[in-house]
C-alpha cells in the first residue's frame, strides 16, 4: 500500500459494531480522510430489536454507511463480495461468532480484492503462547497467522492488546472481586499482565491504520501492564481498602479446568496464569513511542469505580 496521500480516501470496513467495534467505528469516523462502513448481522437490522437501537442511531450520527452480512451463515464467496471495493477491512468479530469464524473471515479477506486486512487478534500475543495453549481457541488465531503470512497479495497489521481493561474487574473472571473483597493472582503474584480499554484500542487502532510504514506486522499497544501484586496494591490504593489476597498457582487452575475442560472462564484464566505472551513493557509499544496517553489501571478504578 502507498503511503496515504492527503487527497486520498481510505474506505475502510468495520465487522461488527460491539464494545469494541464502536470503539473503533467512533475514532475511523473522526478521519477526514477514511470512508468508514460497518457490517451487521440481519438481526442486528431488525425494526423488533430495541437492544440494537441505539447503536444504528450512534451509527447513524457518526455518517457510517451499514452493510447487511453474516459471518456465520453466509458462504466466504458471499462475504468476499461484500469486502470487495474496500481498501481495509477491519474486523472486531470475537470469539463468540463461533470456533472456525476467524479462519472463515480471513480467507474471504483473502478471496476479495481488499488490500489489507486487520483480523480480530485484539488480545495476546498469540505467536508467544503458541499452539496447545489452555485456551484453545488461540490455535485457530495462529492458524489465521499462518494464512496472512504464507501470502503476498493483501497486506496484514495484527494489533496486540492485551486484554480489557474491565475484565480484570468483571468477577465472573475473578481477578478482582470487589463483592468479595479479594484479589487473586493469576500463576503468581509476580506473573503480569497487559491491558487497555476498548476506547484507548478504538484510538490507537484508528492511529495505526493511518501509519504508512507499518506493513504486514505485529503492533504492540498497552493502557498498563502490571503485576497482580501490583494490581492488588493498586486497589487498596485507589479504594482506601485492604484486599484479601489469593494466589490461584498454575497447578490448581489446570486442575479445575481438567474437572470442568469446556469451562471458558478456566481456559482463560489458566492460560493467563502462565504468564507467556499476555504481558509486554508499555515503554516498547506504539503508544508510548507515539506519545500518546492511555488509559492505566489506577485511571480506570478513578473513571469507573470512584
Amino acid at each position: 500500500m502507498q503511503p496515504h496521500a492527503s487527497a486520498k480516501i481510505e474506505r475502510i470496513l468495520v465487522l461488527g459494531a460491539g464494545e469494541l467495534g464502536l470503539a473503533v467505528l467512533r475514532e475511523l469516523a473522526e478521519r477526514p480522510a477514511a470512508h468508514v462502513s460497518v457490517m451487521l448481522r440481519p438481526s442486528a437490522l431488525d425494526a423488533e430489536s430495541t437492544i440494537k437501537h441505539p447503536t444504528l442511531e450512534a451509527l447513524k450520527n457518526l455518517g457510517i454507511e451499514v452493510l447487511v452480512g453474516d459471518v456465520v451463515n453466509d458462504s466466504e464467496q458471499r462475504l468476499a463480495a461484500i469486502f470487495n471495493g474496500f481498501d481495509t477491512l477491519v474486523s472486531c468479530l470475537g470469539f463468540v461468532a463461533g470456533t472456525g469464524t476467524q479462519l472463515k473471515l480471513a480467507r474471504a479477506a483473502l478471496q476479495s480484492d481488499i488490500k489489507r486486512y486487520v483480523p480480530w487478534q485484539f488480545g495476546v500475543d498469540y505467536d508467544v503462547i503458541g499452539r496447545g495453549s489452555p485456551q484453545d481457541l488461540f490455535d485457530e488465531q495462529l492458524d489465521v497467522r499462518d494464512l496472512l503470512r504464507n501470502q503476498a497479495r493483501v497486506q496484514w497489521l495484527i494489533i496486540s492488546t492485551g486484554m480489557f481493561t474491565s475484565f480484570l474487574f468483571d468477577p465472573k473472571f475473578g481477578v478482582v472481586d470487589l463483592n468479595d473483597n479479594t484479589v487473586h493472582a493469576l500463576g503468581s503474584w509476580d506473573t503480569a499482565v497487559t491491558v487497555t480499554t476498548p476506547e484507548d484500542i478504538g484510538r490507537l487502532t484508528a492511529a495505526i491504520l493511518f501509519e504508512p510504514t507499518l506493513i504486514n506486522q505485529v503492533v504492540y499497544t498497552a493502557g498498563d501492564t502490571l503485576t497482580y501484586g501490583q494490581l492488588a496494591d493498586t486497589v487498596d490504593w485507589m479504594l482506601e481498602k485492604t484486599v484479601e489476597r489469593i494466589e490461584w498457582t498454575v497447578p490448581s487452575l489446570m486442575a479445575d479446568l481438567a474437572a470442568a475442560p469446556t469451562d471458558q472462564i478456566l481456559k482463560y484464566r489458566a492460560v493467563f496464569a502462565q504468564g507467556r505472551g499476555v504481558a509486554w513493557d508499555k515503554a516498547r509499544t506504539f503508544n508510548a513511542a507515539r506519545g500518546i496517553n492511555t488509559t492505566t489501571v489506577a485511571k480506570w478504578i478513578e473513571q469507573h469505580l470512584l
